[in-house]
Parts: C-alpha cells; sequence; structure tokens
C-alpha cells in the first residue's frame, strides 16, 4: 500500500493510540509501583521507538526525560546488535553510556512482530535508591560517578523471557531501599510489557505495512510542524547565561551556563560552548539530559500541538563540548543534573529567546530546594527513601497570565504531582505542622508568578540520612521577571533542631536529622511579568484579601495603598504612587 493511499482518519486513529499505548503503560506504572516516586509523584517516563530507533510515541510525565531516551536506547541496540532476541528486557542507568543520570533507569524491551524485531517498548523512571552514599539517588558529597551508586551499562534483565537472575540480585543486593527497588523494577519491566502488547495487537489489527507507513507520515509531519514554529522566531543570535548556586564540593562558587540560540531560517542550534568546565560535584549534566532539557525549553515556546518526536526533534542541533559541565567526560558525578542543570538550561534558552519572542517566554519558575531523605521508619521497621515533593515552588508569569501555584520545577512543568499529605505521613516517619501558600513569595508583575509554599515538618525518627539538594537560594539564581517584572525572592531551607538551634541550611549538602528536629522549608515563586503598577488593582486587593500578597508589598511593589485592616483602597494615593509620585 502505497504511503498517499492510507486514509488520513486512519492515520489520526494510529497515531492517537500509540500515544494511549504510552498513556496505559504510565497508568500501569502508576498502580504497580511502591516507591511514593513513582507512585504519586509520577517520576517517570513511557516511549515507543520504530525498529530505526527513532521516538514515535512518548508519554513524558517528567518533561525532563523526554528527550534523554533516544541516546539510552540507541546505546543498548548498538551493544547488542547482533544478540536481541525475542522476550530479552534491557536496562541502563550509566550516565556514560546513553543515560542521563544514575537514578533513572531504563528499561527497553524489542518488540518482535512474526519474528522480526519492529518496535521498542521503553519504560524510564527514578529509582528511591542506586545504591552509594546520599539519600534517594541524590549524593551532593560525590566526588566521581562511583560515588553515587550503581552503575549498569546496557544488560540484559531478561534473557528470551527468562530473568537474569545474577543481574537481579547484584542491582537489588546493592541498595539499601531493596523492597522499593525490586518493586518499582517488576513495575518497569511490566509496564514495557504491557507496551509490547498492545504494539502487537495494533500491527495485528492493522497490518505491519500500514503501522510502518504511518510513523513515517507522523514524523515528517512533526517535521513540518516543528520548521513552521521557528520560522516564526526572527533569525538571529541570542545570548545568555544562568547560574547554579555551587556544585556541592565547592560551595561559594556558581556554576555558570552560558548559551548562543542561533535561529536560521527552519532550524535553531543550541551552543553551549561558553559554559564551564564540568566541575568536581554532581551538577555535571551529559550530554543526553542536555540535550533533553534544550528541548524542553525549546517546545514552551512554540504549538503544544506539535508531538514530541523524533521528527520534531530534526530541526534542532546542539553544541557542547567535550569536558564541559554541559558534556562531562568520566567519571565526574552527576545525580542533581536532571533538577539543577535541567532548570538552569531551560531558564538559560528562556532568557535568550525572551529578546525576540517575549509574548511565547515565560519568567523562571522556581527552583528546587528540598531535602531527599532516607532511614528507619520506626512505625514499620522498614526503611523508606523520599524526596519532600510538597515543598514545590510556583511557575514563572507570562503574558496574560499569571503563574500557577505550587507547580515545582521547569523542568516537571506541572508533571510533578504533590503527595497526598495524610499518605506521605502514612509510608514516612514525619508529621506536617504547616503546609500552606507562601505569602509574598511570587514575582510581582502585570501578571505576578505562581505562589511558592511553607512547608513545615516535624521528624518522628532518628539518624534520617538528609541529602540537601537544590538551587535557587541566591539573589543571583532566583527565579528572574520579564519586562518590568520583578524576580522571586530565594529559596530557604531551615532546620530547627530539637535542642533549640536554629541553622539556615546551605544547599547540596548532607545533613543528619532525629526525633523532634524540625524541617522549614519556604519556597520560591514564580518570577513577574510586565510593570507590577499596571497591574489591575482588583486583582491586587484580592490576593491581599486572599493572603497571598501582603499589604506593605501590595503598595511597595504594585503601587495600590491599602487600609491594613479594611483592605479600603486608598484611589487619590493610590493613583500618586502609580504615577511615578511619592506617598507620603
Amino acid at each position: 500500500m502505497q504511503t498517499d493511499r492510507i486514509d488520513p482518519i486512519l492515520i489520526s486513529v494510529i497515531a492517537n493510540r500509540l500515544d494511549s499505548i504510552t498513556k496505559e503503560m504510565g497508568q500501569t506504572m502508576l498502580r504497580t509501583s511502591r516507591s511514593p516516586i513513582f507512585s504519586e509523584a509520577r517520576d517517570f517516563v513511557t516511549a515507543i521507538y520504530d525498529r530505526q530507533l527513532r521516538l514515535v510515541a512518548q508519554t513524558a510525565y517528567i518533561p525532563i526525560l523526554l528527550a534523554a531516551t533516544p541516546w539510552a536506547v540507541r546505546s543498548i541496540a548498538e551493544t547488542y546488535a547482533d544478540d536481541t532476541h525475542e522476550g530479552d528486557v534491557f536496562i541502563l542507568n550509566d550516565p556514560y553510556r546513553g543515560n542521563n543520570h544514575p537514578p533513572d533507569f531504563t528499561i527497553a524491551k524489542p518488540v518482535y512482530i512474526d519474528g522480526e524485531l519492529r518496535f521498542w517498548s521503553v519504560t524510564k523512571g527514578h529509582q528511591a535508591d542506586t545504591g552509594g552514599g546520599g539519600a534517594a539517588g541524590y549524593h551532593p558529597e560525590a566526588r566521581d560517578v562511583w560515588d553515587e551508586g550503581l552503575r549498569i551499562p546496557p544488560a540484559k534483565l531478561y534473557e528470551q523471557g527468562r530473568v537474569n537472575r545474577g543481574l537481579w540480585e547484584m542491582i537489588v543486593s546493592n541498595v539499601r531501599l531493596r523492597f522499593l527497588v525490586e518493586g518499582d523494577l517488576h513495575c518497569l519491566v511490566g509496564a514495557a510489557g504491557l507496551g509490547e502488547r498492545n504494539i502487537i495487537a495494533l500491527v495485528k489489527k492493522h497490518g505491519i505495512s500500514v503501522v510502518e507507513q504511518v510513523v513515517e507520515q507522523l514524523l515528517a509531519a512533526s517535521e513540518k510542524h516543528m520548521r513552521e514554529e521557528i520560522r516564526a522566531i526572527p533569525n538571529g543570535r541570542y545570548l545568555a547565561e544562568r547560574q547554579i548556586d555551587n556544585d556541592g564540593v565547592v560551595h561559594d562558587r556558581p556554576v555558570t551556563i552560558r548559551i548562543k540560540v542561533e535561529v536560521q531560517d527552519e532550524s535553531v542550534m543550541f551552543d553551549y560552548s561558553g559554559s564551564d568546565d564540568q566541575v568536581p560535584g554532581y551538577v555535571n549534566s551529559p550530554f543526553a539530559n542536555t540535550a533533553s532539557a534544550s528541548y524542553l525549553a525549546l517546545f514552551t515556546l512554540v504549538n503544544p500541538d506539535v508531538p514530541h518526536n523524533e521528527g520534531a526533534m530534526r530541526p534542532v542541533s546542539i553544541v557542547a563540548p567535550s569536558g564541559s559541565v554541559v558534556n562531562p567526560v568520566e567519571p565526574a558525578p552527576s545525580t542533581a543534573c536532571t533538577v539543577l542543570t535541567g532548570e538552569t538550561i531551560t531558564e538559560a534558552v528562556w532568557l535568550a529567546l525572551s529578546e525576540v519572542i517575549p509574548e511565547r517566554v515565560q519568567a523562571a519558575w522556581g527552583r528546587w530546594c528540598a531535602p531527599a531523605t532516607t532511614g528507619i521508619n520506626p512505625r514499620t521497621g522498614r526503611p523508606f527513601g523520599e524526596i519532600h515533593f510538597l515543598s514545590k515552588g510556583g511557575g514563572g508569569a507570562t503574558a496574560g497570565f499569571d503563574g500557577w501555584d505550587h507547580i515545582g520545577t521547569a523542568i516537571c512543568l506541572g508533571g510533578l504531582r504533590s503527595p497526598d499529605p495524610e499518605l506521605h505521613e502514612l509510608v514516612n516517619p514525619y508529621f506536617i505542622e504547616q503546609f500552606e501558600y507562601c505569602q509574598d513569595s511570587a514575582g510581582a508583575g502585570q501578571w505576578r508568578g505562581g505562589m511558592g509554599v511553607t512547608y513545615r515538618w516535624r521528624v518522628e525518627a532518628d539518624n534520617i540520612a538528609c541529602a540537601n539538594f537544590g538551587s535557587g537560594t541566591q539573589p543571583a539564581t532566583a527565579p528572574f521577571g520579564l519586562r518590568g517584572g520583578q524576580a522571586a525572592p530565594p529559596n530557604r531551607q531551615i532546620f530547627h533542631y530539637a535542642d533549640g538551634r536554629t541553622e539556615e541550611v546551605a544547599v547540596n549538602s548532607m545533613s543528619t536529622l532525629s526525633k523532634r528536629d524540625e524541617v522549614e522549608l519556604l519556597s520560591s515563586g514564580g518570577g513577574g511579568f510586565g510593570d507590577p503598577k499596571r497591574r489591575a488593582i482588583e486583582k491586587v486587593v484580592q490576593d491581599v484579601k486572599d493572603g497571598l500578597v501582603s499589604v506593605e508589598s501590595a503598595q511597595r511593589d504594585y503601587g495600590v495603598v491599602m487600609d491594613s485592616t479594611t483592605f479600603a483602597v486608598d484611589a487619590g494615593k493610590t493613583a500618586q504612587v502609580r504615577q511615578g509620585g511619592a506617598e507620603e
């Protein structure tokens, strides 16, 4: 059958079915996982590749992973080019063999139809434990990739349907949270198997020739659509730089990402040649992660109807010099790259392109700043691992819209769910004392940033390992505003110890918490967009009534003079302040 003879409706049906298969894989992972990192936060991605190793469809629950899987799948396929069989299941987490960072385990299952390899079913997710030091996969004190935990090159977890028990036991015997990791490994493998079965059913229904021709059309259409979107960006070179607070080793030195975005007709190049050299600490970003963050930033600036497949990636090229922080050579550590470096890359792209397409660009989102913790839960006697997703900050504002409240870091774009507070307390030895929007946490603007939160919790166990990973605690790294919008305040993390001491904790450090210690997190909101004094007065008043903006901020930042008790607006003084006069 010729490609041009395929019914357009059938093309749409098959395209939607491919997407729905990846969503079903994700739903399966939600329902069969053990770790709250999977079951509550959805820190994973699912995808389908064809036999040419082209990304056909995916559901990027955590968008920083959306373009990281191609390198992993290619690495697996190249390693086992002459040794791939029906029933095989491959595993990979090595950041120097195509993965992004060690906690994300990639599972790839070849899909055979009539004895021939036709597709790959792929799942990938953040494991609660990968061995090594640190907590929940993050190790701020790591000096090399071996400090960070298990390093798994492309390997067969199953061989022709039979589990490789030696490899399986090697993995789960080298982690502290065996029952969580083992459960989530089964979850990843099971979801990949579901994808395999559904792909086979789709092919049996429509025929392999039709499905493969539809794939060709889908990729071509996505490429065409993306090139049209890039044409809407004026040609030119656009520069920006952003920083990470520190790398976990040298705490008084920020790490700088510099970018040149070059737009030429229907193509775009991200050039990171000016970025810092690789660093001793764990913020180094392997190329797969750097590429994924670049695509993430670009996809937020174009029509959301562009499918995120291999076709949409064809017009994009990336330059990241070997030995730099955005393309390190082994054995540099990298566990924080998906969050801290991914955030910074995304911000740099947005800031560069805000010069030329400000109406499409968002102000910066609140960066991640919260601990990952692990220990023994005395109520269950079991080890646990947790990343404190309840601390999520706010999203950046954009032209015409306030930022989203408590949505999380830009590398997740809202895909990261907040755990249920009661379930959080049930599975962890913690008691939540405060969880609410943090007043004045958003950057002021004609459209204000989304709100950050105050999240305070009490520890109910001893010997809790705490990896304080994050960024955005300095004015230079706080969420920036655009077009006159103000920056949001920096993140803060404060420990209140049981003995009465209080400590503002440095990010990218390790701590130990004990029973009755308390952790207080004040997360940044998003940056504002546009002159705050042009914000509608009634919106400022409502924000004050809701407790989101203080009376002082309303006057200082928005030029709205109010009575602190009745919230009545003094129209005369407000007009004077907003027109540039001083309020007496």
